[in-house]
């Protein structure tokens, strides 16, 4: 594994983007983030703590997209025109998201196209984020090597002095990446300085018990049916968890009718909303919301789930408790579940 010494990251970010379109969690003037991307030599520092309230899924699998089109004779696939592209600063609760889609994905040519374009930069965490808790799902805070292409990891800082970063280059891919660039080897102490940095950011957890208790009790089927009804009478079905959590990847299909034919495209959906599953028929076997919020906190969590691939359905970001109106987050269910 080669790991290199970088006094700035912006310095990486520029010799990325001469060959690339780089997205960073980009701070916007109303206070809010987003990926956004940055030009070539742009003054757009990378604030290290910073996570978009969207994951970047929507660069891989994008929220509205045609699918093919048929012109009354032949059906022509419409695969997106892409270029190769960064992801810089990613969190690992992020990149594990990605690799759990990349397997749900797998033979989708149109997250393919994108995916298999992109470098992915990830960043370690350096303190828990709002309401997350991705120790507890094994998830975070500090990023994998299978899981990035290249790894920044800080440095420790002494006394006012800016710290600087490691690079660690995970993959050939990785390694490629910074290929050519002015870099210094880091000395053999960088791991042990990188551990005793996690250790210091797992103690600063809050205790996340109610999740552990409440993944033991959703997968006994411990939870009484009235628990789950309960919990649908705050859901308002805006869909806003599915939208904001990165391994979510529910969608519809519609077709629109064009000048020559038809456009079929594919467009984000929920399975929490009551048309999800409904059939061409009528029936609807989640007619009822609380069914409904049942099969959605089984699959973040069920061991069912997790045999497939290769882990639990939910990263522990904490999106989904940020911005549910009706307080039926992560962290509000679970707890209640725990004590059901």
């Amino acid at each position: 594994m080669n790991v290199f010494e970088l006094d700035r990251l912006e310095h990486l970010r520029d010799w990325l983007s001469l060959r690339n379109d780089v997205y960073q969690p980009i701070l916007n003037q109303s206070g809010n983030s987003s990926w956004g991307k940055v030009e070539h030599g742009q003054v757009a520092p990378l604030d290290p703590e910073l996570r978009p309230l969207m994951s970047p899924k929507s660069l891989f699998f994008a929220e509205q997209e045609s699918m093919f089109v048929f012109d009354g004779e032949m059906f022509r696939e419409t695969l997106p025109e892409h270029g190769q592209q960064v992801l810089f600063g990613v969190k690992s609760c992020d990149l594990t998201a990605i690799a759990y889609q990349d397997i749900h994905f797998k033979e989708d040519p149109h997250y393919q196209r994108r995916r298999q374009q992109t470098l992915l930069v990830g960043i370690d965490c350096l303190e828990p984020c709002d309401s997350g808790f991705c120790a507890s799902v094994d998830s975070g805070p500090q990023v994998k090597n299978n899981i990035a292409d290249l790894i920044l990891a800080p440095k420790p800082s002494i006394g006012n002095d800016a710290h600087g970063w490691w690079v660690i280059c995970a993959n050939d891919a990785g390694r490629a990446a910074v290929a050519g660039m002015d870099l210094r080897p880091a000395d053999a102490s960088w791991k042990s300085w990188r551990e005793m940095s996690l250790q210091h950011t797992l103690a600063a957890f809050k205790d996340d018990t109610h999740i552990i208790n409440g993944i033991q009790r959703i997968n006994g089927r411990a939870i009484p049916e009235e628990h789950w009804d309960r919990f649908a009478h705050q859901c308002i079905s805006c869909s806003g968890c599915s939208q904001v959590c990165p391994t979510c990847s529910c969608y519809t299909v519609r077709d629109v009718p064009t000048e020559y034919g038809q456009l079929r495209q594919r467009v984000w959906d929920s399975c929490l909303l009551v048309g999800f599953q409904k059939e061409a028929s009528g029936a609807n076997p989640a007619h009822e919301a609380g069914r409904r919020m049942h099969r959605y906190w089984y699959h973040k969590f069920s061991e069912d789930i997790a045999s497939r691939m290769g882990r639990f359905g939910c990263v522990g970001c904490g999106r989904c408790e940020n911005t549910c109106p009706g307080s039926v987050g992560v962290h509000s269910v679970m707890e209640k579940i725990a004590r059901a």
